[in-house]
């Protein structure tokens, strides 16, 4: 027989005993007193609780914690020793003092100072100045062209029709060298062919537009503006604006000038009636003869043409000086010396077969006036081009209409009429001519 088959089974409540075997040992007895209750044998006049709310039974020796009201049993001491209970009753802490409130923040860092305004400008500045900043800005890198300039078929045609006066320039040159001395006749044309490319120097550059087309220095006021639009002009063409030097002109004109291979000039009547948008479009045209060759296609072959018209215009003076003598010598040296110049004439070009040269001489100046206009047309286009196609458009109109007022004098704020810029009524149907063609083939401006 096994050890579980002398253990008898377990009674429940209400449950009669069962009568255990003969010869089998009973039950071990709880330690201490009986075995706790049941809930259904709980005394009367207590409530009936389920298992849960029970006490579980007491082993002897062993103390029952105390009970705190509303409180958890404290935990054992270290050493296994249960906490007695205090005499005093339970006393609930009190609330804690409220807590001191922060410090408070520290205020933030001060903003790094910002640089200060520029100075204001005077009162004739600022009253010339007033309302000009409507111009579209843009920033961010843009790519810089890695040709900055070329020659266009206006430029080149320029130079091969000046190639005659500068042929004329260098005979003029070696005779008056020869007749002051033999030697000198070789040495000061050659050195007058190398001197050309002077022309584009720096410093030269400064001195002509300083000495000879009448320019200055902008001012600061003048500087900053014109700065702020150079940036804009340059920035859609993809030109380094360090290239080239602005100057102001004391002309009462709408106008600007491109000189020499780095000068590009506006008249103060601009600066002071022109807002941004119009001035950058005036900028704008100046560039693109700048990037075409126009301007240093001209400046070469107005110095090369120079000694020739040199003496061309003594020549002139010398005869109606004679002509106008109030005394009969002077009157006969004038025809004579007319004749002269007839008979040369016949005979260079005749005798000699030179009939190329002097025509291409005498038609020169229709041929140069031409390719002006020509090269107006090509920076009028190129203005378009980077955008500027409205406000130079807007240019020109007020040009027109300033030009064409009646009893305005002929000079002071009247425009200029003898200036290098072509007429302004083509010039307003070549630009519309150049935006009609952009929006045909759908091209955005730059």
């Amino acid at each position: 027989m096994s050890a579980h088959e002398d253990v008898p089974p377990p009674t429940y409540p209400g449950e009669a005993p069962v009568p255990a075997p003969p010869g089998a040992a009973s039950p071990p007895p709880y330690p201490g007193d009986e075995a706790p209750p049941y809930p259904e044998d709980a005394p009367p006049g207590r409530p009936e609780t389920s298992l849960r709310n029970v006490a579980p039974p007491g082993y002897p020796g062993e103390v029952p914690p105390p009970e705190y009201p509303g409180a958890a049993v404290p935990a054992p001491r270290a050493g296994g020793r249960p906490a007695q209970a205090s005499a005093d009753p339970y006393v609930p802490p009190s609330a804690p003092h409220p807590a001191a409130p922060p410090p408070p923040a520290a205020p933030p860092p001060p903003f790094p100072a910002e640089p200060p305004p520029p100075a204001a400008p005077g009162p004739e500045a600022s009253a010339s100045f007033a309302d000009h900043d409507d111009l579209a800005l843009e920033h961010g890198r843009r790519m810089v062209k890695a040709v900055q300039r070329s020659i266009d078929g206006a430029a080149l045609s320029h130079l091969l029709v000046t190639l005659p006066i500068g042929l004329i320039s260098l005979a003029v040159l070696a005779f008056v060298s020869a007749v002051i001395n033999p030697v000198l006749a070789f040495v000061v044309p050659v050195g007058w062919l190398l001197s050309g490319p002077l022309v584009f120097h720096r410093k030269v550059e400064s001195a002509i537009a300083r000495r000879l087309l009448g320019m200055r220095r902008p001012t600061p006021e003048e500087s900053r503006r014109l700065d702020l639009v150079w940036e804009q002009v340059t920035r859609r063409a993809g030109v380094d604006r360090q290239t080239y030097v602005l100057w102001i002109q004391e002309r009462a004109e709408l106008n600007a000038t491109a000189a020499a291979g780095h000068v590009v000039a506006v008249t103060r009547h601009a600066m002071e009636r022109l807002p941004n948008s119009r001035l950058a479009a005036v900028l704008a045209h100046e560039l693109g003869h700048h990037v075409g060759g126009h301007t240093w296609a001209a400046m070469l072959a107005d110095w090369y043409a120079l000694p020739a018209r040199v003496a061309g215009r003594a020549l002139l003076v010398l005869l109606l000086t004679l002509f106008r003598a109030k005394h009969w010598t002077g009157v006969a040296c004038g025809g004579c010396l007319s004749l002269l110049i007839v008979q040369f004439l016949f005979l260079f070009a005749f005798v000699e077969g030179m009939w190329w040269l002097v025509l291409a001489v005498a038609a020169a100046p229709l041929l140069i006036a031409r390719l002006h206009r020509r090269a107006e047309f090509r920076a009028d286009a190129y203005a378009v081009g980077l955008g500027f196609g409205e406000a130079l458009e807007d240019v020109l109109q007020a040009e027109a209409g300033a030009a064409a007022e009646p009893g305005r004098p002929a000079g002071g704020e009247r425009l200029a009429a003898g200036t290098a810029h072509t007429n302004a009524e083509a010039r307003l149907r070549n630009i519309r001519f150049v935006m009609s063609q952009q929006s045909r083939r759908g091209t955005a401006p730059v």
